[in-house]
């Protein structure tokens, strides 16, 4: 009698385990076609770039290459026509170098230092600062040309690298302040005041104690800074010249400017150049991306 009263228990444990490994195929399942489906056009910009333009024409578009060549890629490179000139992408990538590291860093220095004055030393107007910088995130790319067109002649630095520099620092202030802030305030009050007590005084305190604390808000401010400077078309193309444009106005020259033949090939090729950068920063660096954006979510 008792054995029988037993017996449906593992009936219904058997069933519930099927039941999850069910589920989790079919979230398997789904998250593989997501995948799959997001990942398609970056295999049809692989394998076209690796194509012949006489491949290109007689072939289907998702399938593989069927003798890999390389021609495509050194001549987006290197030879491809932005207009009249035809270097390549490669000034411009350089270029992009030039521009992205110095901004970055400083826009990621500047934004450490004033989320640390409003997160932690309290003065008045703080609160309304951080407002008005916060508001500026969200000041469209195409309200603040004409004003920074102006600004950037009247300080000499129209059209040049410098200039271009000096607008992504001033337009990522905001941002970069807005992330060390929100990261700053979870950090203890009583850590200031000891080290004040110990005679420590403004910068002390920020090299001392805030800054090592600061690698994974400065890993995600990085990465976010760079993102967005190096992907920025309307302020490259429009505070730039011949010799000074960023690698993404070159890589639209290249695909608006071919006379002839249109070579997709090439500008297939071109495009994963340009993306080259940002995509190997968020593959190395995506898990600590993530780990930086949690790190001062919780407080406490």
């Amino acid at each position: 009698m008792t054995d029988m009263t037993l017996s449906p228990a593992p009936a219904r444990t058997t069933s519930r385990n099927w039941g999850r490994i069910a589920l989790r195929w079919i979230l398997f399942t789904l998250l593989g076609l997501f995948a799959l489906f997001y990942l398609m056009p970056l295999f049809v910009m692989v394998t076209t770039s690796l194509k012949s333009l006489e491949e290109i024409r007689t072939g289907s578009l998702v399938a593989f290459p069927r003798e890999v060549t390389f021609e495509a890629w050194r001549t987006a490179w290197s030879g491809a026509c932005t207009g009249i000139q035809c270097e390549g992408l490669r000034p411009y990538f350089w270029n992009s170098v030039i521009l992205a590291i110095p901004a970055v860093a400083i826009s990621t220095m500047l934004g450490a230092v004033n989320g640390y004055v409003i997160a932690q030393w309290k003065f008045k107007g703080a609160n309304l600062i951080f407002s008005l910088m916060l508001f500026g995130c969200f000041i469209p790319f195409q309200v603040v040309l004409l004003p920074m067109a102006r600004m950037l002649g009247l300080m000499g630095l129209a059209g040049t690298i410098p200039g271009l520099i000096f607008v992504h620092v001033i337009y990522g202030i905001g941002f970069t302040t807005l992330f060390f802030r929100n990261y700053y305030v979870t950090i203890p009050q009583e850590l200031v005041k000891a080290a004040k007590v110990d005679g420590a005084g403004f910068f002390r305190i920020f090299w001392s104690i805030f800054l090592p604390l600061s690698l994974p808000i400065i890993v995600v401010t990085v990465i976010w800074q760079f993102t967005q400077i190096w992907n920025d078309f309307l302020f490259g193309v429009s505070f730039s010249q011949a010799g000074t444009q960023p690698v993404t106005v070159a890589l639209n020259n290249i695909v608006n400017s071919t006379t002839g033949v249109k070579e997709y090939n090439v500008d297939m090729a071109a495009a994963i150049i340009a993306a080259l950068p940002t995509l190997l920063v968020y593959v190395v660096a995506g898990k600590y991306f993530i780990r930086g954006l949690t790190a001062g979510s919780v407080k406490g």
